[in-house]
């Protein structure tokens, strides 16, 4: 069956609808540090032109003010977390905390506003305060990028769907290693967790937006 036949029978079934957005969105960056977009690293790939997607669409966060969220995956020297997923993945051994590779890439470059949240498995909601975090700020749309559209971007829309937050994955800001899993965690993203869109209808959807008000309890 292919892909649009595929599509078709999931649509049939009352699959892949899409959600929509809700009133105020927050940008997640998940993992574009040296350790996953420098290609000469072990982890590493060229994810050039997901960073520039990612560029603009921080522009346009940071132009309404709305919460930016980095994350990291970053261990601590004696590698005592996450011990299964160390030995599943033992190039992850190298994401120690202090070092270049953890560093978020400098072509992103948070500023002192925003939120890197460090993790130590894939979904940037596991073990971390981050929904807590989020609906303090009012915040219920989650606007997922970053890398690896198979690994860490996944399994954090996953947990964004079960943390209640409508959730929105870019598709030209996600980047994997290799094109067939990327496009099938695309796909099945879409079809269950969250809405696929394009670079160009984030951000036509954020221009619309009016400024909203900082709810009285935010906090970072």
């Amino acid at each position: 069956m292919s892909t649009s036949d595929t599509r078709q029978d999931y649509e049939r079934k009352g699959l892949a609808q899409a959600a929509g957005w809700g009133r105020r969105p927050a940008l997640l960056v998940v993992d574009f540090s040296n350790g996953f977009t420098d290609p000469s690293l072990p982890l590493g790939a060229d994810m050039g032109t997901e960073i520039e997607a990612t560029r603009a669409l921080l522009a346009a966060f940071r132009k309404q003010a709305l919460p930016v969220v980095f994350t990291t995956v970053a261990y601590a020297p004696t590698l005592h977390q996450a011990p299964i997923f160390l030995k599943k993945v033992p190039s992850l051994k190298r994401l120690v905390r202090g070092t270049r590779d953890v560093e978020i890439d400098p072509r992103l470059a948070p500023t002192p506003q925003e939120r890197v949240l460090e993790k130590q498995y894939a979904s940037a909601f596991f073990g971390t305060d981050l929904a807590d975090s989020l609906r303090r700020q009012g915040v219920d749309t989650v606007v997922i990028v970053g890398a690896t559209t198979s690994g860490c971007v996944r399994a954090s829309a996953v947990d964004s769907l079960q943390n209640d937050f409508y959730t929105v994955v870019v598709r030209d800001a996600v980047a994997d290693r290799a094109a067939g899993p990327h496009e099938a965690n695309l796909f099945d993203i879409d079809a269950k967790y969250g809405d696929v869109i394009s670079l160009a209808d984030a951000l036509g959807y954020l221009a619309s937006l009016a400024p909203a008000p900082i709810p009285p309890a935010a906090e970072r």
